[in-house]
């Protein structure tokens, strides 16, 4: 026990020297007394994601290891040494880094080798409805449990198979927060099976297959179902503050007139209800309010915008009329009736620009550009798509829609341009996936916004972008039309949350299969100033 606290007592020494937190350290006893630890080896034994090393320390009187997550950049040139000369080491070589650092750089990124490669087996989606209509008596739970159970029985996968699920939803339930062990329990599979949910706004399903991505890679799992869901018909609606505390007050008041007394210091305003935050904390802004700064910002027209939702419910049309969407959309029937509903029922199937001219500015009355038509609307929905390790996908017979080839992940200021996102992402996960934007056979692009999308575009094409906010020499790279959103977004399919990503990554598999392969991006802005990006191959 002395032996692992010695060990304890070096690692702390280490990180909070670099002032960070250990990844992985024995827990030390209070009881036993600090010792300097001798050390007779340091050693690099596994490099994870070229981003990490483990770090393995042993003493003379124990051959007990430690194992130590540090910092790529600062591990790969740190040999093997004392306790005090890696601590000096590691210091310099953090400070000369930071010296170093360009604010307008975004962190590097270095191509992913000698991992497992990750196979997406199969995809599945509901149909998207708008709020409070065909799925209104649905909660998140009850569409990501029929999406699942549907995907496990088309997969024909045995669920002991399944290692574990990674879901995740936005706007969480307040009866049951982790959606993805209610999955487990909700369709009997077998309670080991570990879960756990994920949210990183619109971005969430994306996140979802990023972490099972590593968990597979890092040998935790083999086969691991991910997605996401929400519904905005089933949202948690809470009470105000002054009136939760009166509740609890009278909850434990004894007497009567006790339990009427704690309500009298309330005012009417205090018992109306609070539904869910739709402003940033940060800014006070909601995502329509700061998509529409960006469109004037970015000099992004009302006609441009009009037009891009017209191409959105157009191509979505046109994709259900030629029978795309119906391998990724299942037939879902709804209690208590159980009525099929079989297609997303937010597609303007005669969509004509003159109808998006006629509305008005949603958010800027006077001087707005973005309206209902060219946004995307709130949605109920759920999709999942089923992760595997490529060689166990291939023993077990399964022909794979696709690879995960890259993802990356960004945060901005939301102060600035909040809906931004893809333009930092992108080039991070092209990056890591040794491609660049012209190598993509088709991109996806999340359509929070015809806004949004619009001004990323400019970024993507601007060569003052990349130089000023990336760092980078040259443009990021130009989208042709026939290689964007090539059935359509989210202004016409809708935007459940949590399910978007999954939802894209599917379509762009998809996609790639039918045109004999290739490469394919997925981008996605999201509240609080973040982006994601995903590379997949076929």
């Amino acid at each position: 026990m002395n032996d692992v606290c010695q060990l304890a007592n070096v690692a702390r020494q280490i990180e909070n020297a670099a002032d960070s937190t250990p990844r992985c350290a024995a827990p030390a006893s209070p009881a036993s007394p600090a010792a300097p630890a001798t050390l007779i080896q340091v050693e690099i034994s596994t490099q994870i994601h070229n981003q990490y090393y483990i770090y393995t320390f042993s003493t003379q009187s124990n051959p007990r290891l430690c194992l130590l997550l540090l910092p790529h950049r600062v591990a790969e040139s740190t040999p093997a040494r004392a306790p005090h000369d890696l601590t000096r080491h590691r210091l310099l070589h953090y400070d000369a880094m930071r010296q170093k650092e360009d604010p307008r750089m975004v962190r590097p990124v270095e191509p992913s080798k000698d991992l497992s490669r990750v196979a997406v087996v199969l995809g599945l989606r509901t149909p998207f409805a708008k709020m409070g209509t065909a799925f209104r008596s649905m909660s998140a739970l009850d569409l990501a449990t029929e999406v699942v159970r549907e995907l496990i029985l088309r997969a024909d996968l045995d669920r002991r198979e399944i290692d574990a699920v990674v879901f995740g939803q936005v706007v969480p339930s307040l009866s049951g927060p982790n959606v993805a062990r209610e999955l487990v329990l909700r369709l009997d599979l077998d309670p080991s099976v570990d879960a756990h949910s994920v949210s990183r706004a619109c971005a969430t399903s994306t996140q979802a297959v990023a972490t099972a991505s590593m968990m597979i890679q890092t040998g935790q799992a083999k086969v691991v179902i991910v997605g996401g869901t929400d519904s905005a018909s089933d949202v948690p609606i809470a009470v105000s503050r002054p009136l939760a505390d009166a509740l609890v007050q009278a909850s434990s008041a004894k007497k009567p007139v006790d339990k009427l007394r704690a309500f009298a210091h309330l005012a009417p305003k205090d018992l109306l209800p609070t539904p869910p935050a739709l402003r940033e904390l940060s800014t006070g802004l909601t995502m329509g309010e700061s998509a529409e700064k960006m469109a004037k910002e970015n000099g992004i027209s009302r006609e441009a915008q009009d037009a891009f939702a017209h191409r959105s419910h157009t191509r979505a049309a046109q994709a259900w009329k030629d029978g795309i969407f119906d391998g990724e959309v299942m037939h879902v029937r709804v209690p208590p009736t159980y009525k099929a509903v079989v297609q997303d029922n937010l597609v303007r199937m005669d969509s004509t620009l003159e109808g998006y001219q006629k509305l008005r500015p949603a958010f800027d009355k006077k001087w707005g550009t973005i309206t209902a038509g060219n946004s995307s609307p709130l949605t109920d929905g759920a999709a999942a798509l089923v992760l595997m390790r490529a060689d166990v996908a291939r023993t077990l017979g399964y022909k794979s829609l696709g690879f995960i080839r890259s993802y990356a992940f960004a945060a901005l200021d939301p102060k600035a341009q909040m809906l931004m996102g893809p333009a930092y992402a992108a080039p991070r996960a092209l990056a890591a996936a040794e491609l660049r934007m012209k190598d993509m056979t088709v991109v996806d692009m999340h359509e929070a916004f015809a806004a949004q999308v619009l001004s990323n575009l400019q970024a993507f094409g601007s060569k003052r972008f990349a130089e000023e906010k990336l760092g980078l020499p040259e443009a990021i790279g130009e989208i042709e039309d026939d290689r964007l959103n090539v059935h359509g977004g989210s202004i016409a399919i809708g935007h459940p949350f949590a399910a978007t990503g999954a939802r894209q990554i599917h379509t762009v598999l998809a996609e790639l299969q039918r045109r004999g392969g290739g490469v394919g991006l997925v981008t996605q802005c999201a509240a609080g100033g973040l982006g994601a990006a995903i590379t997949l191959e076929v």
